[in-house]
């Protein structure tokens, strides 16, 4: 049994900062690239940003410059740091982590809202 559970989340004014946690812990043997997606009401689960084992990172075109992956191998924890915050940005937020002897878990995702 594996579990992915996320932390952080909240309610920001624009312009704001949160940072947002997510820890794997269980039947872990490694884990390969982390991600955090996002999903907003009557919209589609979006990748927002990955981080592979190596450090290798990608990230979305509507949050490059304002957010930050990164990944302590040994917590077997993935943060995403978020500045200036847009109410565009609001949603839950899913952590993703995959494994590589049995492939992908999802967290229960966290809310995040961005007030104007």
């Amino acid at each position: 049994q594996v579990q992915v559970v996320e932390s952080g989340g909240g309610l920001v004014q624009a312009g704001g900062s949160l940072r947002l946690s997510c820890a794997a812990s269980g039947s872990i043997d490694s884990i390969n690239t982390m991600a955090w997606f996002r999903q907003a009401t009557g919209k589609q689960r979006e990748l927002v940003a990955r981080i592979t084992n190596g450090g290798t990172t990608y990230y979305a075109d509507s949050v490059k410059g304002r957010f930050t992956i990164s990944r302590d191998n040994a917590k077997n924890t993935v943060y995403l740091q978020m500045n200036i915050l847009k109410p565009e940005d609001t949603g839950v937020y899913y952590c993703n982590v995959d494994l590589t002897l049995s492939g992908w878990y999802w967290g229960q995702g966290t809310q995040v809202t961005v007030s104007s």
